[in-house]
């Protein structure tokens, strides 16, 4: 595949690619509600911080995406990591506050390419574009990609579990470490989704008719459900990690 990347930005027709690829995350993670503050406003405030990739032979299919965001942040990095980079990133705009580091949001590859190492070289057109934007610092709220297969394990266990030549268990951790990303810190509220049980059937096709955690496909930790108060809150860990440009 002969590819070119660019910034939506630059390519604002393939913008009705940025919703085209299932599969990339679970029913249940579309219900996020601070994502809104960030979708919904790409196109207007954030084109030049995403990136699609196309394969030159078919110019007008994208391939893959990344979203990022740039955002104003002084101290440690949060503890809800990927919902409050966004909400500051949206007052941070209203504000006129100028950033100081851009936050990553997430890459996502077409389905059939996933697995060929596609996510590595948007993780490093990402750093590019960073630098090309005046930011020497790229920061992300990384959602490991082998965490679902141990819910049971916490984040700051999961982490830091390394393979024998040291680097990270995990895929998407270790393509960041790769890439010269360091592991800073565990995020354990990063993001938070709440629901009537009706709405967790629907979200996940599972009963939710017994109070205690419940594990559910491609959830990192198990969903504490309430029978009693007819919700279920997932609330996510995610792991930060810091790239200097």
């Amino acid at each position: 595949m002969d590819l070119a990347i660019v910034t939506l930005a630059e390519r604002p027709d393939l913008a009705p690619w940025m919703t085209a690829f299932p599969g990339g995350w679970p029913e249940f993670m579309k219900h996020d509600p601070t994502s809104g503050f960030y979708y919904n406003a790409v196109s207007e405030y954030y084109a030049e911080y995403v990136l699609l990739a196309y394969d030159r032979a078919d110019p007008d299919r994208a391939v893959a995406q990344a979203y990022s965001v740039p955002v104003h942040w002084e101290d440690d990095l949060p503890p809800d990591g990927w919902d409050r980079v966004i909400l500051r990133a949206a007052l941070d705009r209203l504000a006129g506050r100028a950033a100081n580091l851009v936050s990553a949001i997430e890459i996502s590859i077409r389905p059939d390419l996933r697995g060929s190492g596609l996510s590595g070289v948007l993780l490093g057109a990402m750093r590019d574009n960073t630098r090309r934007l005046g930011f020497d610092t790229l920061v992300a709220p990384v959602r490991p990609s082998a965490k679902a297969a141990h819910q049971d394990v916490p984040m700051t266990e999961y982490a830091h579990r390394t393979r024998d030549d040291g680097l990270p268990f995990d895929p998407w951790l270790r393509v960041h470490v790769r890439a010269g990303g360091v592991l800073e810190s565990v995020a354990p509220t990063s993001m938070t989704i709440a629901g009537t049980l009706a709405q967790w059937r629907d979200w996940t096709g599972l009963p939710f008719d017994e109070t205690g955690p419940v594990a559910v496909p491609g959830a990192l930790v198990p969903v504490n459900c309430a029978v009693e108060h007819d919700y279920a809150v997932y609330v996510e860990p995610n792991v930060w990690i810091r790239h200097r440009t």
